[in-house]
């Protein structure tokens, strides 16, 4: 089935059982029986995620995939610090991709927004739930989900309902009424006749006992595990080489491919002569498919050398005539001609500009972006007897495998994904965006032996699922006292989370509308999402506004946050860190910008000045972070971070362009990112501040491009209404002359 968007998931998610919620069976006996059966081995299952051994150590499933954000760690601590286990006995596995281990949580998270169901509604939110997860091959990882819907609603849960369990076993085991045994450590201990046993030792009469929907959890003030410093399960392997990602598998008796693609995407293959490939040494075959002609050989370089020898015409699917400046032409004329469908509407909406006294417009527009992923799209795959196996670093091994199934034309129950490290991913590795999978698939089956299809990195820049590219149309009115009143967007396509366009400010009349206009350059899920674009688009041109009222920057957004503690909080504490308003070194300025996503809200304030060739040079960004609360610390700070410099790439140099209907950019060379050398220093901030959990991943990206614009106009007087920066030039004279007039 067709893999539903977040919108369609809560949308389909209200019709279960007539609008009311109903879960998943996370801890139902007979699921758990079935998870144990497929893991094997020894131990007990005592939940679908929870397996003790008889060394007393204990694995944690976890049902995400691992591409550097240390979601391998933050889970099974989680899990852990409600089970009492002792951390240095808690392993962990990748769940398998199988409809028993597919992720009730997540989907329990996405239809109460985080937000939780009464307990009395538990049991049968639990069961629905997880039905809804098996029928949406449910098992990504995105969206900044893991720890505030996998981790809250599910590792919580099966970690304290599995320390219950063992409770009850020793307490049937000693004669003892549970209340008076206590769980530490890997142990359970009765204090009052001074028996002991450990987690091993009582796993087996553990799993004869049903696990509670409603286990009691702990008190944050009791935590051991969560909210410190755990070094993560993936780095030992990583420092050592031992990690298997996708482009390292090998199969027995396996072929390697490489595809010419076709340039225009939309497009198609029209003619093939494969005389000279098909002669060249360890050339095996040459497979036709509809959007390019692979080769298969007996190693990668040779496939790759020979698809210089084939001749290959192909179509342009009517798509040749588009550039970038059609693009933007095309949103243009959209925009000027639709008024939209509703986003928001307040107050009197966007009549209200006819009563302002004072009326700022700004157009801005932002490019389309690639992934650009350090480990090039690679997927191996096996077809024998009926059956698929498929090796790749995934977000989804479920989605993978319907994905895997329908190009093979088996059924999923036919399908094993082999899931593996990911050599990054920010949505590029989601089922939604199969092209290499659906390769991959059909040569394996043309050819009758294990295919691994590699892309070239100019294949994985030129044939990705592109950031979109989005153009903005603003406006805002001031009354006579100076107080802004009135904030109108129109903007293209309407992306997801639905709420990143929206603004946290106290404006009473606001209009946000959006118009759709489609182009044939594919989109797909990009880190952050659409708070991308908007975040550079609302707070860009929050900082035009406060200008344009004469005020600093920083208190024209506190004073329109009055009634939003949590964003004021975490806006005051990145000014207080950054120094906001203190002295700078001669041609340095600072800029701010604040955006919640994912139900984390995060304020960066950046320091820049311009090098001797009039290029930005970013010197500090500071942070101020409120995810509610923080597992493990260093990997959120890491996390955030690494947000801070994938925006900091998109702002500064970011820019997939159209020239003919096709992708110009190849590879580094002309896709630029930051580097060490002019990587800034980073100074990042946590106010935990009790709130439902918000996510990681994604949060320090938004803020920073605008941040950076705000502070070269600071600098400069240069208002950037287009990214990326590399397309400006900018001087400090402009500044100094507007200062001296």
């Amino acid at each position: 089935m067709k893999r539903p968007s977040r919108r369609q998931f809560l949308i389909g998610g209200s019709a279960v059982g007539g609008g009311l919620l109903l879960g998943y069976g996370l801890l139902s006996p007979e699921r758990r029986e079935v998870a144990g059966s497929i893991i094997g081995g020894e131990g007990a299952q005592l939940t679908t995620w929870v397996r003790i051994h008889p060394d007393n150590t204990v694995t944690f499933y976890v049902p995400h995939g691992e591409m550097g954000q240390g979601v391998h760690t933050a889970l099974p601590m989680m899990a852990a610090e409600e089970m009492e286990a002792d951390w240095d006995l808690v392993r962990m596995e990748q769940a398998p991709a199988t409809p028993t281990f597919a992720n009730g949580p997540l989907g329990k998270g996405y239809l109460t927004n985080g937000g939780g169901v009464p307990s009395a509604l538990n049991g049968a939110a639990n069961f629905a739930t997880y039905k809804l997860a098996e029928l949406m091959n449910l098992q990504i990882t995105g969206g900044s989900t893991a720890v505030r819907f996998t981790g809250q609603f599910g590792m919580r849960v099966t970690g304290a309902a599995a320390k219950e369990m063992l409770i009850k076993a020793a307490a049937e085991k000693w004669g003892v009424a549970e209340e008076e045994c206590t769980a530490r450590l890997s142990h359970v201990l009765h204090e009052a006749s001074g028996r002991k046993a450990t987690f091993g030792e009582l796993a087996e009469l553990a799993a004869e006992f049903s696990p509670s929907a409603n286990p009691v959890l702990k008190n944050k003030k009791d935590y051991t595990i969560v909210g410190t410093a755990k070094q993560r399960f993936d780095i030992p392997a990583k420092v050592t080489g031992e990690s298997m990602y996708g482009i390292d598998v090998k199969v027995p008796g396996m072929l390697y491919a490489a595809i010419k693609q076709v340039p225009v995407i939309g497009g198609s293959v029209a003619r093939v002569n494969d005389t000279e490939a098909l002669a060249a040494r360890g050339v095996r075959a040459v497979v036709t498919l509809e959007d390019g002609v692979a080769v298969v050989a007996d190693n990668t370089w040779r496939a790759k050398q020979a698809l210089d020898l084939l001749e290959v015409e192909f179509t342009d699917g009517g798509n040749g005539h588009v550039s970038s400046d059609s693009i933007f032409a095309q949103f243009d004329k959209a925009l000027a001609e639709n008024d939209g469908e509703e986003d928001v509407e307040k107050g009197e909406g966007a009549e209200a500009l006819g009563s302002a006294k004072t009326v700022v417009e700004a157009d801005y527009r932002v490019p389309f972006l690639a992934h650009a992923t350090m480990e090039p799209m690679n997927c191996t795959v096996r077809i024998e007897n009926g059956k698929c196996d498929v090796w790749i670093g995934t977000q989804d091994g479920l989605g993978t495998r319907a994905v895997a199934a329908q190009a093979a034309g088996l059924s999923d129950d036919d399908v094993t994904i082999h899931p593996l490290m990911m050599g990054g991913g920010f949505g590029r590795r989601s089922p939604g965006s199969p092209n290499h999978i659906i390769q991959a698939v059909k040569i394996a089956k043309e050819v009758g032996a294990p295919v691994k299809l590699t892309w070239s990195r100019e294949d994985d820049m030129q044939h990705d699922y592109y950031r979109p590219a989005v153009s903005a149309r603003m406006s805002a009115g001031f009354d006579e006292e100076g107080n802004l009143t009135t904030w109108v967007n129109r903007y293209i396509r309407k992306d997801e989370p639905a709420e990143a366009s929206h603004i946290p400010y106290a404006v009473a009349n606001q209009s946000i509308r959006y118009v759709e206009s489609e182009v044939h350059i594919p989109y797909g899920p990009w880190r952050s999402v659409a708070h991308t674009q908007h975040t550079f688009f609302n707070e860009s041109f929050a900082d035009e506004l406060a200008h344009a009222a004469g005020k600093d920057p920083y208190q024209f957004r506190r004073d329109l946050l009055k009634d939003q503690p949590r964003h004021l909080a975490v806006l005051d504490l990145a000014a207080k860190k950054a120094n906001w308003g203190g002295p700078l070194p001669e041609g340095h300025a600072r800029g701010i910008a604040v955006q919640e996503s994912f139900q984390t809200i995060v304020a960066e304030v950046v320091e820049v000045s311009l090098d001797e060739n009039g290029r930005p040079r970013v010197h500090n960004v500071t942070a101020a972070v409120d995810c509610g609360e923080v597992i493990n610390t260093d990997t959120a700070r890491a996390q955030v971070e690494s947000g801070i410099i994938y925006g900091l790439t998109a702002a500064l140099y970011g820019e997939i362009t159209v020239e003919n209907g096709a992708v110009v950019e190849e590879n580094f060379p002309d896709y630029e990112m930051v580097r060490l050398a002019n990587t800034p220093k980073m100074d990042v901030h946590f106010i935990e501040s009790g709130a439902k959990l918000g996510g990681l991943g994604e949060p320090g990206t938004p803020p920073v491009a605008p941040a950076l614009a705000n502070a070269l106009f600071s600098l400069t007087g240069q208002r950037i209404r287009s990214l990326p920066l590399k397309n400006h030039e900018f001087s400090r004279s402009n500044r100094l002359a507007q200062a001296a007039d």
